[in-house]
């Protein structure tokens, strides 16, 4: 934001030679009391640095200005948002006589600034920003410019670009830079890279922002430094949405891999640029190939969920759950608490939308379609007159991500209705105690930790019950990977790319209707012993070929064919 000041001209023999700047209860001068010595270093550092990229950090005084436009023959960029001091300054004149090689940057934001550098600089063959400063504009506004400044001699200290252009796919492995943040599959990676003795080293984003000056210190000194192969990220997390770090990349050349693991297209569309060579998608769910495909991605590929085998293996216990005493247990969120915070998040855009999702919560349910967009498209045109009419694509995912919770909110009470007869453990949000009040029927447990709690939870129970959700129309989850893994059964609810993933009634028992789960659980508590088989199967399955650490070497694998 810009800073309120007063601009009190400092007149010479008639001519105005600087200003000086009154902020809050300072004063001072825009070039300053030794002027001479800011002409002097900017001429001494274009001297120096003869194929440079001069970013001017404000444009200063007009005779400052045209001193390094006559002394810089080259393209020159402006960092400057004072319009009330390069209006005083008549600098804005100065810029347009010279608009064919001079940028001036006015953004809001460091980000943007960022992004228009780095185009500029990709225009101009890649060379190395020379920042040139001056000072003042550091005391206007520290939080703006700063960080600008840092990014820049950063890249000029460094000579980011040259250095950064060093053989990839050299060693047997690849060496992977992680972009790690807080989502969990982060660590199943990082941990099957130790088993393969997979060079990585990882940035933790935890508190960063990217474009902001430290990630972009750490990014440049990690490529510098590890000399990654590639990059590595999982839901595009760590990703900017103005599409920095994807400019930085493919300056330098180098490839990157994001694994999705929920649906893309929920997220994609947040970003921009993204669109490059360089960016090699892996999606968890293969009916997302032919829709990314068709939105401007080249390189889509097929990488299905997995389990850590390490983790998820038999023999784990967990205090007050002894294995096999339980008939049916069920783990898993309800969606009521999900969809009642997403609700008020639509209901400040649409109060129609808010007040009419639950109609095209349960056509999406039943239909073909991953997103909700083309379905009201097709079934609903008064409801796709209030999403395009609302303000900004965030309110539009928060209508498509409710209804999408909507839908896997009436689909799993439907199907965890139909084990109540067995009187299973349900774990998960207390949600769950206003779906089915009458607690007579079934056992509560509160949520449990996926890493912790989970591998000596599933075995306790002769069967673990699942269902997927309303995003997955042909994809399986984590639990369809992990229950085998302990030596747990699982029965899970059908979608088409379990039979490339597991064989059906010989490693995978599922429901294709809800109406067929009452007898499918009867029929496996009376036979444990087909169980036990189906179980064994599926185990030695997933061990083969379902685990983390082959996902890792299959994308390594890829990454290296494609880039290599």
């Amino acid at each position: 934001m810009n800073h309120t000041y007063q601009i009190i001209p400092i007149n010479h023999k008639g001519r105005t030679v600087d200003f000086e700047i009154v902020l809050s209860e300072r004063k001072f001068r825009l070039m300053g009391r030794f002027a001479q010595k800011l002409f002097d270093g900017a001429k001494s550092a274009l001297e120096q640095s003869p194929g440079s990229l001069p970013v001017l950090i404000g444009s200063g005084s007009k005779d400052y200005l045209e001193f390094i436009l006559s002394i810089h023959k080259g393209p020159l960029a402006i960092v400057d948002r004072e319009d009330s001091i390069m209006d005083a300054a008549g600098i804005h004149e100065i810029i347009e006589s010279e608009k064919s090689r001079v940028l001036l940057i006015k953004s809001g934001s460091v980000e943007k600034v960022l992004s228009e550098l780095t185009e500029w600089q990709t225009d101009n063959r890649g060379k190395s920003f020379l920042p040139i400063v001056v000072p003042a504009y550091l005391r206007i506004d520290q939080e703006f410019y700063k960080p600008v400044v840092s990014s820049l001699k950063v890249s000029h200290k460094y000579n980011f670009w040259d250095k950064a252009r060093y053989s990839r796919f050299q060693g047997d492995k690849p060496r992977i830079l992680l972009i790690t943040t807080n989502y969990f599959l982060m660590g199943e990676i990082i941990a099957a890279c130790n088993r393969q003795d997979i060079p990585h080293h990882f940035l933790n984003l935890e508190n960063q922002e990217v474009g902001r000056e430290d990630f972009v210190r750490d990014f440049l000194q990690a490529v510098l430094e590890f000399k990654p192969d590639f990059v590595f990220t999982i839901n595009h997390l760590g990703l900017d949405r103005e599409g920095i770090l994807m400019d930085l990349l493919t300056r330098m050349d180098l490839p990157l891999a994001s694994w999705f693991v929920d649906n893309p297209h929920l997220i994609l569309y947040l970003y921009e640029n993204l669109k490059s060579p360089l960016c090699s998608i892996f999606t968890w769910d293969a009916d997302n190939i032919q829709s990314l495909k068709s939105l401007g991605f080249e390189k889509v590929f097929y990488l299905p969920l997995a389990t850590d085998s390490h983790r998820f293996s038999p023999g784990k216990k967990l205090l007050r759950f002894r294995p096999g005493t339980r008939d049916v247990s069920f783990v898993g969120n309800s969606m009521v608490h999900k969809v009642g915070a997403r609700l008020g998040k639509v209901r400040i855009n649409s109060e129609f939308l808010s007040d009419n999702f639950q109609e095209v919560a349960r056509s999406f349910a039943g239909s073909h379609h991953n997103l909700v967009y083309p379905l009201i498209s097709e079934e609903f045109s008064e409801h796709a007159k209030y999403f395009d009419s609302l303000p900004s694509i965030e309110s539009k995912l928060d209508f498509e991500t409710l209804v999408t919770w909507e839908a896997t909110r009436i689909y799993r009470k439907k199907c965890v209705e139909c084990i109540l007869p067995f009187h299973p453990l349900i774990a998960g949000d207390d949600g769950w105690k206003s779906t089915f009040p009458d607690t007579k029927h079934w056992d509560y447990h509160s949520e449990l930790n996926y890493y912790d709690d989970l591998p000596g939870f599933y075995p306790h129970a002769r069967i673990n019950f699942n269902t997927t959700s309303a995003q997955m129309k042909g994809a399986v989850n984590q639990r369809v990977f992990d229950v085998p893994a302990c030596g747990a059964f699982l029965v899970t609810d059908y979608r088409k790319q379990i039979e490339n993933l597991l064989e059906p009634e010989k490693e995978v028992v599922f429901y294709k209707e809800v109406e067929e789960i009452k007898d499918i659980l009867r029929f496996f508590l009376k036979n444990p012993g087909q169980r036990k088989q189906i179980t064994d199967r599926a185990r030695a399955r997933i061990l083969a070929e379902h685990t983390y650490d082959h996902r890792l070497l299959e994308l390594c694998n890829k990454m290296k064919m494609i880039y290599g």
